[in-house]
């Protein structure tokens, strides 16, 4: 998911806590990879371990950013063949 901010930096980053609490959660429950801000801060991208797009739309539809519209994600698939995250083994059920 490939995030780009709809609100001035200082209120994205008001809200930058919880939207990182939630990063957490995701992370404890195995959805997600990896993730982080762009460069420069313009949106983020979080690296999603889900099976599909409508999972993915489901999960996203939960962060802070979103719910405050702060932010909105578009949805790019992407199996790692290469680097760092190839082979990549899922952690959940």
């Amino acid at each position: 998911m490939i995030s780009k901010y709809l609100k001035p930096l200082a209120e994205v980053d008001a809200a930058r806590e919880d939207h990182l609490a939630y990063i957490a959660d995701l992370e404890a429950r195995g959805l997600s990879v990896t993730a982080g801000r762009q460069e420069p801060a313009v949106g983020g991208v979080i690296v999603l371990d889900v099976d599909t797009e409508a999972e993915a739309r489901e999960v996203i539809a939960q962060d802070p950013y979103v719910q405050r519209g702060l932010a909105e994600y578009t949805a790019t698939g992407w199996h790692p063949t290469r680097g760092a995250l190839a082979g990549y083994q899922r952690t959940r059920p």
